[in-house]
């Protein structure tokens, strides 16, 4: 194994010689537990010639040769699962790698079911078994062990493999484009750009009162603010329950917030405590007018019983084509359709409308039926009465 790169100008001649690479697979191990923040802790990135694993704790270390390559449209990022890994880059970059390629998705396509595990590929594909002794080490605490580097490093070894393996089946089965389009969402900023007057619509509550809302919607977005500030998870600034009483109950004085459970003794009159009241006043002087108004939760209509027909015919469907059911269309959106067919869902369209879409369709004018044979379910064509 190389050795761990701990210097900017280690780091700069890998990068150099990866910005010729086809591909580079890339791979994170980081800490969240007690911050806001992820904690990035390790860098893995190989080519078809080498690995590294890259020390961002190291002293001194500027990660900006790591940054230029990965902004390079030339070299594909390979990752698995990468969507937290993206959030990752685009906390420290400001913007997101490109192109990537995630090996979960592909194999998704490629007919290795829903939300494939990285292990799973690794056992299938390579015929390997990895060593999980280290999953679950503190990844923050120097040095690391050669078992944490060995089991680090081998998260972007075999995913050479896996992806060459996805990648040419891709290829042969003309899904590419397929993976393309699913991956662009990906790179959507949206994504990972966390808004803290949007945080209230994260929380399960059971009134669509406005005022209730309205506290809430500002109580929220302190406790998003705090959390931020501090780099501390929002439940050890206030746990949901405690928005949810404040919200429910606004004490009339600042003293008041000692008497929730859930609050720690002598929080009013700290600096937390006297910014959470303060926003507790504002939110109380919000006009009517200008309160959320969210439409009460209609009772969940029976589903129709043609939404379990097209179940059948979806998974029958996808073991057919060799895709994850899930990426064609989910029993929401089959639910949806079947009672109103004018429901725009992504079966509708594209490479989901060629392998489902179009006899889902012909199943419901009656045109397609499902039968079954030898313990197996087939989709039949079924005469027009109107022609015998």
């Amino acid at each position: 194994m190389h050795p761990t790169i701990t210097t900017t100008d280690e780091l700069a001649s890998l990068c150099n010689r990866l910005q010729d690479a086809e591909f580079v697979t890339v791979d994170t191990e980081f800490l969240r537990d007690n911050t806001y923040y992820p904690k990035l802790c390790l860098i893995q990135v190989a080519d078809d010639n080498e690995a590294h694993c890259i020390d961002p704790l190291a002293e001194g270390i500027d990660l900006q040769p790591l940054w230029d390559l990965f902004d390079n449209e030339k070299v594909l990022k390979v990752m698995h699962a990468c969507r937290q890994d993206m959030e990752i880059f685009f906390l420290l970059m400001g913007h997101l790698p490109k192109p990537i390629f995630d090996t979960q998705i592909a194999a998704m396509v490629c007919g290795f079911g829903d939300s494939v595990g990285y292990e799973t590929l690794v056992t299938k594909i390579t015929k390997a078994q990895l060593d999980k002794s280290a999953r679950y080490t503190d990844w923050s605490k120097r040095p690391l062990s050669d078992t944490q580097l060995h089991y680090a490093i081998g998260d972007v070894t075999h995913l050479r493999k896996i992806y060459r393996r996805l990648s040419k089946e891709l290829s042969d089965t003309g899904r590419t484009s397929w993976v393309e389009e699913e991956t662009a969402h990906l790179l959507e900023p949206s994504l990972y750009h966390i808004v803290p007057s949007e945080a209230w619509k994260r929380l399960k509550v059971r009134t669509s009162k406005p005022r209730f809302l309205g506290l809430l919607k500002f109580l929220a977005t302190w406790r998003e603010l705090q959390a931020q500030e501090r780099d501390m998870p929002r439940n050890r600034i206030a746990k949901d329950d405690v928005l949810f009483e404040i919200a429910a109950h606004p004490p009339h004085g600042i003293e008041g917030l000692d008497k929730l459970r859930g609050v720690p003794k002598g929080f009013s009159r700290s600096r937390a405590g006297k910014a959470l009241f303060d926003t507790l006043q504002n939110a109380l002087e919000v006009a009517d007018d200008e309160l959320p108004q969210v439409e009460r939760t209609k009772p969940r209509p029976p589903t129709p019983p043609m939404a379990d027909l097209l179940k059948v015919m979806l998974k029958q469907k996808a073991l057919n084509a060799k895709v994850a059911a899930r990426m064609v269309a989910s029993a929401q959106e089959l639910e949806a359709w079947a009672a109103e067919p004018t429901t725009d869902i992504r079966a509708m369209h594209g490479w989901r409308y060629e392998i489902f879409g179009s006899d889902a369709q012909k199943l419901m004018r009656g045109e397609l039926g499902l039968t079954a044979h030898k313990g197996e379910i087939e989709i039949v064509e079924l005469e027009d009465p109107e022609e015998e």
